[in-house]
């Protein structure tokens, strides 16, 4: 093998940069599209990342956004998120994987990650761009600024600074990706969790016009933002915690690490009391995470849904889908399914939504099912489920609805098709999820991994998928792992939600 073959070399306007290759794929990482978020830009909206001399090493991961990833119980989750904060201050990175040979015009896709807004990294196990490369996709993932620092609306800064990030991440594909053989006039966006809650909000989002083609909203939709009055209310509980005011001056007194992170944690606890409810008494979060976007700014100045009825996005061709027990990851592993009582179900519920009694009696508490599976099924649809089906049917421009449907036979087949299941099969990374603490358990199905990976890497190149698009009057879905279209009737949830 020639040196070139083992380290590839681009010239970018900002410098030039060194990347590795196995042979198959030419893999660079940590390439800087904004300056470090540190001292005076802590707090600011992104800024021109600062040119270089001489080669740059694009070999190593480097540092991440602030945070730290908890243990779960018998499930190995840093295959979805990443082994915690790699410390440094050069983290508003991204990784590019392509495909080796002298290709243009290649299809791009970029990877926005997922972790409540407050973990997660674009190095995550799950999430290797080399198997896009290898079937001929330029792949590129980010990291962007999370918590306090990202997603907090701190009086005297820029609100939706970790949405203004990846805005600024897209716009270094736009301007950069030709270099690498990509083409900046095809560039899907896709994500998962809170990285598809993100990218539903981009594509509300005046500032991002124009940056990309198509998108895939993987268990994410455009419900979970706040009013900023409303959280502000989570500045102020912050504020007390760590002793500062409750502005630019009081939090840029406090440096990024141990003591704001544990902070966030406290803040983010279920126990920790907090009333995040909006004016119509909904917690648009159901207390997963208490960081979300805010909308009332230039980034989001309308509710997503609101701004897809006025017809923002309309463009840009959606596919978007849900799995189908998706809160199974949050209430299996930890017993809360099994152990929960009627009343505690109410209680839980109660706290983020109206009528929880009635909720749960629409999903068959009192009916002979377990308490913990009525709350189980409620919030399936009312956090993920029904909310994606509320984006797709307002958004104007072409939409397709998956349902990822494949049973994990984890926790004694009781996991399921769980919160990010379909991870592993999108990016055909199965050996990272699989094991006796494996997402997917000991031996999941490559055959379906293999269907899925080439759906999501034709979708991409061409906007094409083999199923009908979604429509309010017929409901298509496309179940992925039965492989079959069904016409869907209306979740109960439907009744309690806007």
């Amino acid at each position: 093998m020639s040196m070139h073959m083992d380290n590839p070399v681009i010239s970018l306007p900002a410098g030039t940069v060194r990347g590795v290759s196995d042979g198959v794929v030419e893999r660079f990482v940590g390439i800087p599209y904004a300056a470090p978020p540190v001292g005076e830009r802590r707090f600011l909206e992104p800024q021109p990342a600062e040119r270089w001399q001489g080669e740059r090493d694009c070999t190593v991961p480097g540092p991440n956004a602030p945070q730290r990833v908890r243990d779960f119980p018998g499930l190995d989750v840093h295959v979805l998120v990443g082994n915690g904060w790699i410390e440094g201050d050069d983290y508003l990175t991204l990784n590019v994987w392509r495909p080796i040979g002298a290709a243009t015009e290649l299809p791009v896709m970029v990877f926005i990650h997922g972790g409540g807004f407050v973990v997660g990294s674009k190095d995550a196990p799950v999430q290797d761009g080399s198997t896009f490369a290898r079937d001929g996709v330029i792949c590129v993932a980010i990291n962007y600024r999370m918590g306090i620092d990202g997603f907090l609306p701190i009086p005297g800064v820029p609100t939706n600074l970790g949405l203004r990030d990846q805005i600024a991440a897209l716009a270094w594909v736009r301007d950069n990706i030709a270099a690498f053989g990509g083409n900046p006039a095809n560039v899907t966006v896709f994500g998962e969790s809170a990285g598809a809650m993100s990218i539903a909000n981009l594509i509300a989002s005046p500032l991002a016009e124009g940056l990309f083609r198509r998108a895939i909203i993987e268990s994410g939709h455009g419900a979970m933002t706040r009013d900023i009055p409303v959280a502000r209310r989570l500045v102020d509980k912050l504020a007390k915690l760590l002793g500062v005011s409750a502005d630019k001056a009081g939090f840029a007194s406090v440096p990024p690490g141990e003591r704001m992170i544990d902070a966030l944690e406290k803040v983010n606890m279920p126990t920790t009391r907090i009333d995040l409810r909006d004016a119509a008494g909904m917690e648009p979060v159901f207390g997963i995470s208490r960081f979300v976007p805010v909308h009332g700014d230039d980034v989001l100045p309308h509710r997503p849904l609101d701004a897809l009825k006025d017809g923002a996005g309309a463009d840009v061709d959606v596919l978007i889908g849900t799995n189908a027990e998706e809160m199974n990851l949050y209430l299996v592993p930890t017993g809360v399914r099994a152990k929960v009582g009627k009343f505690l179900s109410w209680f839980v519920l109660r706290r983020s939504i109206p009528r929880a009694w009635a909720i749960l009696k629409a999903y068959g508490m009192g009916a002979g099912k377990p308490p913990g599976q009525a709350l189980t099924d409620a919030m399936n649809d009312l956090v993920f489920r029904w909310p994606a089906r509320r984006f797709a049917e307002e958004h104007r421009g072409r939409t397709h609805f998956y349902e990822f449907d494949w049973r994990s036979p984890m926790f004694g087949g009781e996991l399921g098709a769980a919160h990010g299941m379909e991870l592993p099969f999108v990016f055909d990374t199965l050996a990272t999820a699989t094991g006796n603490q494996g997402l997917c358990g000991i031996n999941p199905p490559q055959d379906l991994a293999t269907r899925i990976h080439a759906l999501w890497v034709r979708y991409a190149t061409d906007g094409t998928l083999p199923w009908p698009e979604f429509d309010r009057e017929t409901r298509q879905v496309h179940r992925l792992s039965a492989d079959e279209t069904i016409s869907e009737p209306v979740m109960p949830a439907a009744a309690f939600l806007p």
